[in-house]
């Protein structure tokens, strides 16, 4: 299998988050890139440089401006560490010329827990080259399947917002990316432990892509505000959401069952394309997450998600349990590929 990823990946090393009223070191470090890369096979490619367009096609080009701006916005500002806002508008934001950095960290961010740091957007623009570099090969005829191993991760950054360690939507660009070289319909299928609302928003409207995702419970687990059963789309987008959320501890055969539900949705949908939102977060040792999955369930789940057949593009997301990380991205690929 082919794998996309340069080193400005490892750029980004915001030093700390804060979480649950508590100042923490963060967990989204440059070494989940060196525990993956350890262990893939195949070929390994530093992506090209697709430039911004497919990524305007997907974010605001404000929200980019402001992505490309905002550590040294705030080193002007006569900050020192890593920007990271304190101010967020509660229910509904209005577009303003707001000038200071303060400002526009609340205006764009949803959380504290995912702060911009002096290599953010140097690793999250690589992150999002990957992807598209992986969508190339496979429209091109290189691979059936690719490997875009991002960092950080994606699936949390909505069109005009970041957060959950999230910056550019490195699935939602490359989905957009299929779209447009004609590999469409495009589903993507997010399998992180935490629901991919930023990708969920991006296609809520969108009947070209479809999204499935199965996740924790936002009623206990972040993002808390998506992800919910009900939401299934809107406009011509309407039935194109499929939310699968289970509880807690939950082991491979609840997941197998949910797993297939959103197989069978995907090939309803008659999707020829898939992206695949890979998070390792679903291991039983994971720090932050509350799944009970193994190493070996890892490879049966890309295993049963590569009996599709389709061409497919897997875009790593979360993860923290560094040791174990690249363990479970290659069993999962290997699943993938045996199937």
């Amino acid at each position: 299998m082919l794998t996309f990823c340069s080193p400005a990946q490892k750029a980004h090393a915001p030093a700390r988050e804060l979480v649950n009223g508590k100042a923490e070191d963060h967990a989204e470090t440059p070494q989940r890139f060196d525990s993956v890369l350890a262990q893939v096979t195949g070929a390994v490619r530093a992506p090209a440089d697709h430039g911004l367009a497919p990524i305007l096609a997907v974010h605001a080009a404000d929200y980019v401006a402001f992505l490309e701006l905002a550590f040294g916005e705030w080193q002007a500002a006569g900050r020192e560490g890593d920007a990271i806002g304190y101010a967020f508008p509660v229910r509904a934001r209005r577009p303003l010329a707001l000038d200071r950095i303060d400002a526009k960290l609340g205006q764009f961010g949803f959380d504290t827990v995912t702060p911009i740091a002096a290599g953010t957007w140097e690793a999250a623009y690589w992150g999002a080259q990957a992807a598209l570099s992986g969508i190339a090969a496979i429209a091109a005829g290189e691979a059936r399947q690719a490997f875009a191993l991002c960092r950080p991760p994606g699936h949390h950054a909505g069109a005009d917002y970041f957060g959950g360690y999230c910056y550019l939507n490195n699935a939602a660009i490359a989905a957009r990316a299929a779209v447009a070289r004609g590999l469409g319909p495009v589903a993507v299928l997010d399998v992180d432990y935490h629901h991919g609302n930023g990708t969920q928003d991006i296609f809520y409207e969108d009947g070209a892509v479809f999204f499935a995702s199965i996740h924790a419970d936002p009623r206990m687990d972040f993002p808390f505000f998506w992800g919910h059963a009900d939401e299934r789309g809107a406009g011509a987008g309407e039935g194109a959401n499929l939310n699968l959320p289970l509880a807690r501890g939950t082991g491979w055969r609840e997941y197998e069952g949910a797993l297939a539900k959103a197989l069978e949705a995907i090939a309803a949908f008659g999707a020829k394309t898939l992206i695949v939102s890979y998070g390792a977060d679903t291991f039983a040792e994971d720090p932050i997450s509350h799944f009970a999955l193994t190493t070996r369930d890892m490879q049966a789940m890309g295993a049963a998600i590569g009996a599709l057949g389709l061409p497919t593009l897997t875009v790593m997301e979360g993860g923290y349990d560094v040791p174990a990380l690249g363990h479970n991205v290659a069993a999962f690929l290997a699943g993938l590929e045996s199937a």
